[in-house]
C-alpha cells in the first residue's frame, strides 16, 4: 500500500480515524478458519506466531505505523532500467553480495521498491545470504512510464521479465525466490500458477505478505466507511497519475468524471479494465484474482494474511484452495494489519522478514 505522511495535518487526521474506527475490524473469525491452515508441517508454532504487545494489536495501527515511524536509508548497489518488448521499461534496483541466491522483490499497490516494508525485507535477505532485485510497477519508479497502460493487479507478464532478467545474470544464480507485498504478492501467485510446471527450476519458492486474493472483495471492503482514509489516499495518488497519462494520450485517457471517484470500482471501470483489455471491473477482479491461480503453484509458497487486514474479505484466506495443494501453506496471524507485523521483531527485524527468511531458508 502507498501512505505519505505529507503533514502535520494528514496525520492529525490519521490520528482521529484510528481513534473512530478502532474497533471497526474483527479478528480471526473473518477468515472462518484456524490460525494456521497448511497441510504442510506447523512445527514449532508457538515460536512463529506473531505476538505484537497489547497497545500495537490495533490493525489501523499495524497498517500506518511503518510508514510513519521506520526509516530506511539504504541504496542499492546499482539502478538498472530494463527495456520491454513493446517499447516501455521497468526499473530495477539490485543488491548484489556475490551470493548464489537472488530475492525478486515485488510492491504494493502505488509503492515503489524503496518503499520501507521493501527495504526491510531487502535488509534481512542480505543478512541471510541473498542478493536482491526490487523492481518497479511501470510508472512506480518516479517516472511516468511510455505507454498508455500502467500496471495491474495481474501484470505477470512485466513480473515474468524481470525474472528472465535475474536468471540472466552472470554468473548465474543458482536459486531464485519470489517475493511480494499486497498487489504484489498477488502477481507472484499468478505468475507462479500461470507457468505450473514450466516454471524454471532454479526458481524455488516465494513468500508473499498482506494479498488480496479475492480482488473483488478487496475492492468492495476499501469502498466502506471504516476504510475511507486508505481509499482517499490510493485514489489521490492515482488522479495524478491519470492527469500526467491525459497530457501524453489525451484521447485515450478522458479525465471526465475523475475527481468525483472515490472506489476501485469506478476507477477500475473507466481506467484500468480498458487501458488493459479486460470488459469492465468486474471482469478484471475476477480474471487477476490469484485465489484462481493457487492450483497451478508448483513451488513451495508462504501466504501470510492478518485476521485482521482491514483490506481483505473471507475470499482472501483460501483454506480450500491450499489444502488442495500441499505445495503452499497459508498462516493467519491474529494480528499484523496490512503490511504491518510491527511490535515482535526477531533479530532487529520486522515479524513478516524474520518468517520470511525463515521459509526461504528452508528451501534449500
Amino acid at each position: 500500500m502507498l501512505f505519505r505522511p505529507d503533514n502535520g495535518r494528514t496525520l492529525c487526521k490519521l490520528v482521529t480515524w484510528i481513534t473512530e474506527f478502532s474497533g471497526s475490524k474483527a479478528l480471526p473469525e473473518r477468515a472462518g478458519k484456524p490460525i494456521h491452515s497448511s497441510p504442510m508441517t506447523q512445527k514449532n508454532r508457538s515460536n512463529e506466531q506473531f505476538q505484537p504487545p497489547v497497545w500495537l494489536r490495533n490493525p489501523h495501527l499495524q497498517t500506518v505505523w511503518p510508514t510513519l515511524f521506520r526509516r530506511i536509508d539504504f541504496v542499492p548497489d546499482a539502478a538498472e532500467r530494463l527495456e520491454t518488448p513493446d517499447n516501455d521499461f521497468l526499473d530495477l534496483d539490485w543488491y548484489q553480495r556475490g551470493n548464489g541466491r537472488l530475492l525478486v522483490l515485488s510492491h504494493g499497490l502505488e509503492g515503489y521498491s524503496r518503499r520501507p516494508y521493501m527495504l526491510g525485507m531487502v535488509q534481512a535477505a542480505l543478512a541471510c545470504g541473498w542478493d536482491v532485485l526490487a523492481w518497479n510497477f511501470r510508472s512506480c519508479s518516479g517516472e511516468m512510464n511510455r505507454q498508455p497502460c500502467f500496471y495491474h493487479s495481474g501484470s505477470s507478464d512485466d513480473l515474468s521479465l524481470v525474472v528472465e532478467r535475474a536468471l540472466a545474470e552472470s554468473p548465474a544464480y543458482d536459486s531464485i525466490a519470489l517475493g511480494g507485498f499486497s498487489m504484489g504478492g498477488n502477481v507472484t501467485l499468478v505468475y507462479l500458477g500461470e507457468r505450473g510446471a514450466s516454471l524454471d527450476p532454479r526458481i524455488r519458492g516465494a513468500a508473499v505478505f498482506s494479498v488480496p486474493c479475492d480482488l473483488a472483495g478487496s475492492a468492495l471492503e476499501l469502498a466502506k466507511p471504516g476504510n475511507r482514509f486508505y481509499m482517499s489516499r490510493f485514489m489521490d495518488e492515482l488522479r495524478v497519475k491519470i492527469r500526467a497519462k491525459h497530457e501524453l494520450y489525451p484521447d485515450l485517457i478522458p479525465l471526465e468524471g475523475l475527481d468525483r471517484m472515490k472506489t476501485f470500482a469506478e476507477y477500475d471501470d473507466q481506467y484500468t479494465a480498458p487501458l488493459h483489455g479486460f470488459r469492465d471491473a468486474e471482469d478484471y477482479w475476477y480474471r487477476c484474482s490469484s485465489t484462481r491461480f493457487l492450483g497451478g503453484v508448483r513451488v513451495p509458497a508462504l501466504i501470510v494474511n492478518a485476521a485482521d487486514d482491514p483490506f481483505l474479505t473471507p475470499g482472501s484466506y483460501p483454506h480450500a484452495e491450499v489444502m488442495d495443494n500441499h505445495r503452499i501453506r497459508l498462516e493467519v496471524p491474529r494480528y499484523g494489519g496490512h503490511v504491518g507485523f510491527v511490535g515482535d521483531e526477531r533479530n532487529g527485524q520486522y515479524w513478516s522478514e524474520w518468517r520470511a527468511m525463515r521459509f526461504l531458508e528452508s528451501l534449500d
